[in-house]
């Protein structure tokens, strides 16, 4: 035990001790640290600088500088060397500062390398695991390199501070005025106007249960069930996404309603053959096109989004969550047509087995697996790959899930990302 890590554990057991005793049971020993030097020097851990190795000082500054000069409130994610720490606690307003662990291990590294008692005996610091919360609080700044570095145990948090920072750049493409949106929503206005509004199915499901199925590999578990439970009186309605709907179509299973609200979803995916007794919820994003073609009834809807503003006044339609999936709005529907339970098929947010999806080729439906860099955690507790849009997606729908606590979710697979506030149904899951 180092002479830092003695002084340091005991500023944090006077005014943490539970927190004193968590850092005492964190690994070290197979984090692989190295001194790297440039024009100053840094900590990297298993080659990851935590901070700049030329000025770390004038870093902080700028990272303190995104932050409102104002806020009273202040939330940290991930330590660092505590440089940013020091910097914020110089603002004279501010009156708490919370920080966020981000990876126990390499906090503990830290403690026993470098003096960290000038923010920690600060009475404004409040210190905290960030997974031992459920959301992120704002305004925040997240440490880069512990956003890379972040364990098993604060990975949710870690996959919400990364949706928040890429929000902006997310939407950048779906600006109201953007000419190809202004183009594709005056072609679809007309069967807008004459189709049916989705608030008709609202409230029109009594007591039956819902299953929304979704295209993530693990469908393919369940084809044969699903085929099977599709043929019984008193079923449960299925609601599937588009992509979704030709993989069960080729196994024999035919969806109740479908839905759709992305501008790339062509025939291909949705082939309007024999589908008079399949109903289409979609947005007016949706290719008129293939909106035409469905011979089923078609039912319109819009999602809160400033894209739909002006057509919302035009043509008032019954409104569906959007979190930049398809699986959002599908789940919205099944709660507002009255579902109290609902099973999730094929919403794996992720690539289980080594593929991207369920009845389509690597790379079918945009992304390759090879383009796979990132994890979240599986119904195991295992890390499965993923990509960073999916990882949004998850926290979008974890937040709608917790909106919603008189509906009871439920995943059919283990081998997907674990989704938060949904149980497994047993009669599905291994």
């Amino acid at each position: 035990m180092s002479e830092f890590f003695e002084c340091n554990l005991q500023t944090i057991k006077q005014r943490w001790p539970l927190m004193a005793e968590r850092l005492l049971s964190e690994a070290v020993d197979g984090l692989r640290a190295d001194l790297v030097e440039g024009q100053g020097s840094t900590l990297s851990i298993d080659g990851i600088q935590l901070t700049s190795r030329h000025d770390r000082l004038a870093e902080a500054e700028l990272q303190a500088a995104s932050l409102p000069s104002d806020a009273a409130v202040l939330h940290v994610y991930g330590t660092g060397l505590g440089d940013l720490q020091n910097h914020l606690l110089e603002r004279a307003g501010l009156e708490r500062l919370y920080v966020h662990i981000l990876n126990g291990s390499v906090f503990a590294l830290v403690l026993r390398v470098l003096d960290q008692t000038q923010w920690l005996v600060d009475p404004r610091v409040e210190l905290l695991y960030a997974g031992d919360q459920a959301e992120i609080k704002l305004p925040f700044f997240a440490l880069p390199a512990e956003l890379v570095l972040a364990d098993d145990f604060n990975a949710k948090i870690r996959d919400r501070l990364v949706s928040e920072t890429h929000l902006a750049f997310n939407n950048r493409e779906f600006h109201s005025q953007a000419p190809e949106i202004v183009a594709r929503l005056k072609a679809a206005a007309g069967l807008v106007q004459v189709d049916h509004d989705v608030a008709e199915l609202f409230d029109s499901l009594g007591e039956r249960e819902v299953f929304v199925i979704a295209t993530g590999p693990n469908l393919e578990q369940h084809f044969q069930r699903l085929r099977s439970i599709r043929e019984q009186d008193g079923r449960p309605l299925l609601i599937c996404v588009d992509t979704a709907y030709l993989p069960l179509l080729r196994q024999g299973i035919r969806p109740d309603i479908v839905v759709s609200i992305d501008q790339r979803i062509s025939a291909r995916h949705l082939p309007p053959d024999h589908t008079a007794d399949i109903a289409l919820v979609y947005m007016p994003m949706a290719d008129p096109s293939v909106l035409s073609a469905w011979q089923g009834p078609r039912y319109a809807g819009f999602s809160p989004s400033p894209v739909y503003r002006q057509m919302r006044q035009q043509f008032p339609r019954g409104l569906l969550h959007a979190g930049g999936s398809v699986i959002h709005p599908a789940v919205d529907l099944a709660v507002k047509m009255g579902a109290t339970r609902i099973t999730l098929f094929g919403a794996d947010f992720a690539f289980p087995h080594d593929k991207t999806h369920a009845g389509w080729g690597d790379g079918d439906l945009g992304p390759h697996l090879g383009a796979a860099k990132h994890w979240v955690l599986d119904g195991h507790g295992s890390r499965v790959k993923t990509q960073l849009n999916f990882r949004s997606y998850l926290c979008e729908l974890e937040r709608f899930i917790a909106a919603h606590p008189q509906v009871r979710f439920y995943n059919s697979s283990r081998d997907g990302a674990r989704i938060v506030g949904t149980d497994f149904n047993e009669e599905f899951t291994r």
